[in-house]
């Protein structure tokens, strides 16, 4: 556990990519397995301690802290796990100083292997052995909120570099394909690394692979482009995924690997071919069915669910629009050009007839100024733009420049006032940097502001010490973590929202939802009573539906 703590406190002070590298690398190379597979696991996000809830965390905190002083001291740190680990009060001082401290995997099997009746007696008695260090470790991964400036591709491409120089390296992308198929602690996967071991073999390609994605198209990229040389496709406003069926398992991940097999059965039980399909889930009727595609507020009504019940399935039906092929039964075809993908996909959808899912469209175009034509007068509302995809691309995983670009509509802007205001998280828990804001509505009173969405990105971290002073100088009242902040028509904060849709919303006082929101800009210019209406708003969401 020593080491993982230790390696966790160096991440935190270590703000260089290299750095971070470097670091990840020596650990995964010095650390003996289990404990290093397993430190894999939490820095990917693969790492879960079933038994270990924050509310119990909380709980036992309060066994030995006044929940003033906790929630006080909560709300300065910002961070639940970094909050117990400084107030902790550790009892017994000797099983700190001299008692046995645990290995990674120790705590890992034992948490993992606990009742609900004998958890809470454990992690008491664990918090009080472990020193403030490994304490602060095992609060994070409890949580499951690391937040150290470490994303599971950064961890892939450390495991690149600890396996050795020259001929000996592994590639990244290698080890992105062989990633979803093994579990923790991942010891064949080390062995392999290191050259002890045969490159583990994947009993199925139904599994998820990594997905290939787009960069967003920026100034002055087209121009070096030779439009011949691309295809488009339209964007549509839903979420990426991808089916997977190869001898009778079928399976439907999430572009970050979850598997979501059991929220959309409607689509898992339509699957009558084998082969691995990347698409965009969407609700509505295929073009086979000549049903118009619903917006994502209506495909939100079946996101995040265990299970869907009957009536859900009824009125919310989900169904893939396929976009590109990864396997063609057991045959990768990832190697193969774009357009030559693409014919097997049209004959595999084909071959295989549902209204569950169908092909996406191709956009024909000979020039950029026709395609951003099209783009910014798509022919279906739940178009946000278009794809542009090189004719001979290879399908690789991870965000590549030049082989695949996206080209959204331009983003809708709203000036907005900031109404509340909390705490980051990692290296802002000392700032206030997740913002509330809100337009102006007619309501029985008159004009007042009504939420309508929160941002904690798109400022610069000079711009985030302003809005933190501004917070801290005009809080007019506080709810545990969260100020609300001085908000008048002649006084405030101007915020220009930039968010990429909206739609109708049942679950907001305002009555709509933003998808995306960032702060473009503070406008320091204006006064709140300049910002925009709620009607502004609501006649966005009517030129969307119209």
């Amino acid at each position: 556990m020593k080491a993982f703590a230790t390696l966790l406190d160096r991440l935190v002070l270590t703000p260089s990519r290299n750095g971070k590298l470097k670091l990840l690398a020596d650990y995964f190379r010095d650390t003996p397995d289990p404990d290093r597979g397993y430190g894999l696991a939490a820095l990917a996000g693969a790492l879960d301690l079933k038994s270990v809830k924050p509310a119990m965390l909380r709980e036992l905190v309060l066994e030995r802290l006044d929940p003033v002083l906790f929630q006080y001291s909560y709300d300065y740190v910002g961070d639940l796990a970094e909050t117990i680990a400084l107030v902790w009060d550790g009892g017994r001082k000797e099983r700190v100083d001299d008692g046995h401290q645990p290995r990674l995997s120790e705590v890992v099997t034992r948490m993992n292997s606990l009742g609900r009746l004998e958890v809470r007696g454990a992690v008491r008695d664990l918090l009080d052995q472990l020193d403030p260090s490994s304490r602060f470790a095992f609060l994070k991964l409890a949580t499951g909120s690391l937040r150290i400036g470490v994303s599971a591709r950064l961890a892939k491409q450390a495991l690149s570099d600890m396996s050795g120089p020259g001929d000996n390296k592994r590639d990244v992308t290698e080890i992105e394909t062989l990633w979803h198929g093994l579990a923790p602690p991942y010891e064949a996967l080390f062995a392999w690394l290191e050259g002890k071991g045969e490159k583990p073999v994947l009993a199925t390609p139904a599994i998820f692979h990594s997905v290939m994605l787009a960069n967003p198209v920026e100034e002055g990229d087209l121009a070096k482009l030779d439009p011949q040389d691309y295809a488009a496709e339209w964007k549509w406003d839903g979420i990426r995924v991808q089916m997977s069926s190869f001898g009778g398992t079928r399976k439907l991940y999430s572009r970050s690997g979850d598997d979501i097999t059991n929220a959309f059965p409607d689509i898992v039980e339509a699957i009558n071919f084998e082969g691995v399909i990347d698409g965009e889930l969407l609700v509505g009727g295929t073009t086979r069915s000549n049903s118009p595609t619903r917006t994502f507020s209506d495909l939100q009504q079946r996101l995040n669910r265990k299970t869907v019940n009957n009536k859900m399935l009824d009125e919310y039906p989900a169904f893939v629009r396929s976009y590109d092929l990864l396997f063609e039964r057991d045959e990768d075809v990832r190697a193969e050009g774009f357009l030559e993908r693409r014919k097997r996909l049209a004959e595999l959808i084909e071959r295989a007839p549902h209204d569950r899912f169908d092909l996406s469209q191709l956009v024909p175009f000979s020039t950029w100024e026709e395609l951003d034509q099209l783009r910014l007068a798509p022919p279906d509302p739940v178009i946000e733009g278009v794809m542009i995809k090189r004719k001979d691309s290879v399908y690789q995983a991870g965000r590549l420049k030049g082989p695949w670009f996206k080209w959204k509509r331009d983003p809708y802007n709203i000036d907005a006032v900031m109404l509340y205001a909390q705490r980051g998280h990692g290296k802002r828990s000392s700032y206030y940097s997740d913002f509330t804001f809100g337009v102006w509505a007619d309501m029985p009173n008159g004009q007042e502001l009504v939420p309508v969405g929160k941002a904690y990105f798109g400022f610069t971290d000079a711009e985030l010490e302003v809005l933190d002073k501004f917070v801290r100088d005009n809080t007019v009242e506080r709810f545990g973590p969260v100020r609300a902040v001085r908000a008048e028509p002649d006084f405030g904060f101007v915020l220009e929202v930039a968010f990429e849709g909206i739609n109708r919303s049942t679950r907001h006082k305002s009555g709509v939802a933003m998808r995306f929101p960032r702060i473009a800009r503070l406008r320091t210019d204006k006064l709140p009573r300049d910002a925009d209406r709620l009607a502004t708003l609501t006649a966005m969401v009517e030129a969307r539906e119209s």
